[in-house]
């Protein structure tokens, strides 16, 4: 049930129209913008409190496929309104979000010809959102080519760049930026100073990139379409592009409710079915592995079990049939008997996923997705889904609304970033588009994607446990524990190299020489078997991009935290005021020390907390968890 107040106010304003400057202010006026509309240059300054600009941004500059318009822009009419609202999320990573923002809404025409189009500005106090509309009348038939969105800076900032969904960032200054490269990008201009560039409603109009133009007295992020945009099919909007501003890069994660505000609200009006929890990847592909994973998700409170590609046959092959069970042999012998699986999974309350690749997908998703429900199938994985062109992204997008017609929930993997669509249709659970476990990230990569990536939403990140890797590359298992806190996800996946005990050996395919045994003898289990992964509130305590994180979460009672260092040693300390009086809590710590990181152990200590400070030191690439109750 979303509960909104919500206080609208149309300002009309008739006499700025002529002067072609307007103002706004943020709702507590932490920040404000200058429209300037001229005949040369048309934009928006970003300023602080203290009047200090932030960013420019240029707008309205496009490349038509045809001359379709004639002249330079001139403001027509112009609007302001106010609004405060609150919503609840049916998942997420608090349970209720603020919706308050100033609008401006501006009219404007060619000079030449007459043609209207419209500019969209929302400011809130997290940052600043644009998106442009097309009249109908006007630009029916109409596409557009190329859009040149630009955001200026004054000095050569320090950013976080990766040139595609899943691959590594790297840290560097605006002017060394190459090629095209991903959103949200994070910048950092100025000590406690951090702004994240992207793009938020993306449903059927070609992905933004970024490219870096070079200029003698600015530093540009201009946005680069990945194709042409049929107006037509668009609905005759843009998608919003945002500035987010915050005095930390952990602000701007704690604040990326911002995305989901810029999209619709939840359109699903019985969301009973949709439901988060941990998963379990099956990948023997038969059917005493399946049911030796049931039995494990079962015992240890996974909700999940999911069937990886080779089920339905090759993946990549186009004869293979995603309606019927036809096991790739080069990935297991068999036999799976899969709707026995799903039967005794649901007698279990466990819930059966299926992965199906985009070849199958795009030829048999209307064929497949009743017949999934039929089954009593809960999910989808969507593999190596095209991503960028307005076509692929109108495909996706209808996907997931397709999908939930038939109560099935959604997990798209590869490329894909979300920007907030799954406010709107909240069967879509989680998306990859994030360099995960699957890669073997250092703790540097991890820190680095969790206040950068982790800004766009939900990340599947594949998180392993038992893995050679684990310990060899990543960090060893307290960092994984702690990971599996700090990034988000609504379909947490578990052990992703791993399998049960009591499953049969794994002939080939994913995972490959990479599988191993879940121990359940291990004291890691308790941990993984309360771990929440949705959240009541969140709050980022330390947000050193690359070097070290805390970031606390709350279930219930409950609080969360996790903490993770890279290259070098790391003294915490943290104030636990924000859990309450210490005389009233209970507290244990999951960590790991030089010499457990050695014996690839984790320890459990109980603590008694004597005041509201808590002090911890991490190894270098460690992680550590503390888990805090409130006691009745």
């Amino acid at each position: 049930m979303i509960k909104v107040i919500l206080l609208t106010l149309f300002i009309p304003l008739i006499s700025i129209v002529h002067a072609q400057e307007i103002n706004l202010k943020s709702p507590t006026a932490v920040l404000q913008a200058e429209v300037k509309l001229t005949s040369q240059k048309n934009s928006i300054q970003l300023l602080s409190s203290a009047k200090k600009v932030l960013t420019t941004i240029d707008l309205l500059n496009f490349d038509w496929t045809e001359n379709i318009v004639k002249g330079d822009w001139r403001l027509s009419k112009s609007n302001k309104n106010t609004v405060r609202q609150k919503w609840k999320p049916v998942f997420g990573e608090c349970d209720n979000i603020k919706d308050y923002y100033n609008q401006l809404d501006l009219q404007l025409e060619s000079s030449g010809n007459k043609k209207k189009i419209y500019v969209y500005i929302r400011l809130y106090d997290e940052g600043i959102a644009l998106k442009y509309g097309f009249d109908a009348n006007d630009f029916s038939g109409a596409a557009i080519k190329s859009e040149y969105t630009a955001f200026r800076f004054g000095t050569d900032a320090t950013t976080w760049v990766s040139g595609a969904a899943q691959s590594a960032y790297t840290k560097t200054n605006l002017s060394q930026l190459k090629g095209e490269f991903e959103r949200p990008l994070v910048v950092n201009p100025a000590p406690q100073l951090f702004m994240a560039i992207g793009e938020a409603a993306l449903v059927d109009y070609a992905r933004m990139k970024f490219t870096y133009q070079e200029e003698k007295q600015s530093y540009v992020v201009q946005s680069a379409l990945s194709g042409a945009v049929d107006l037509d099919k668009a609905g005759y909007e843009s998608p919003w592009r945002y500035v987010m501003v915050g005095n930390s890069a952990g602000k701007l994660v704690e604040n990326n409710y911002f995305v989901l505000n810029l999209n619709k609200p939840n359109t699903i009006k019985d969301t009973s079915w949709i439901k988060p929890g941990k998963v379990l990847r099956e990948v023997t592909l038969t059917t005493d592995g399946g049911i030796a994973a049931v039995d494990f998700a079962a015992r240890n409170q996974i909700a999940y079990v999911e069937f990886d590609a080779g089920w339905y046959g090759p993946e990549e092959s186009t004869t293979s049939d995603a309606s019927q069970v036809n096991v790739d042999l080069a990935r297991s012998k068999g036999p799976l008997d899969l709707q026995y699986i799903i039967d005794y999974a649901n007698k279990k309350n466990v819930g059966i996923l299926l992965y199906v690749n985009k070849k199958a997908l795009e030829k048999q998703l209307d064929e497949i997705l009743p017949i999934y429900q039929k089954w009593g199938v809960k999910g989808l994985k969507f593999g190596f889904v095209n991503v960028g062109s307005q076509e692929a992204t109108v495909w996706l997008h209808e996907a997931v609304r397709k999908a939930a017609k038939y109560k099935l929930m959604v997990d798209v993997h590869d490329e894909y970033r979300p920007t907030g669509y799954s406010r709107t249709f909240p069967n879509l659970m989680t998306q990859e588009g994030i360099r995960g476990d699957e890669e073997s990230p250092s703790s540097e990569q991890s820190l680095t994607t969790m206040f950068t990536r982790a800004i766009a939403g939900a990340g599947d990140y594949t998180n392993c446990y038992h893995a050679v890797r684990v310990n060899t590359k990543m960090g060893g298992k307290a960092a994984q524990m702690a990971k599996a806190i700090m990034i988000y996800s609504p379909w947490q996946f578990i052990y992703w190299y791993d399998r049960p005990a009591d499953a049969p050996h794994k002939a080939g395919g994913a995972g490959g020489e990479h599988e191993s045994l879940i121990d359940e003898s291990e004291n890691t289990l308790e941990f993984y078997r309360g771990l929440p992964v949705t959240w009541d509130e969140t709050k980022i305590l330390k947000s050193d991009i690359g070097e070290c994180g805390v970031i606390a979460r709350r279930s219930g009672n409950r609080w969360y935290i996790a903490m993770l260092g890279a290259n070098i040693k790391q003294d915490i300390k943290i104030d636990l005021s924000f859990a309450g009086n210490p005389e009233h809590l209970k507290a244990h710590l999951w960590s790991q020390d030089t010499q457990d990181l050695i014996n690839n152990i984790v320890n459990k200590k109980e603590l008694k907390l004597n005041s509201a400070t808590f002090a911890t030191v991490l190894p270098p690439n460690a992680g550590a968890v503390l888990i805090v109750d409130t006691l009745k």
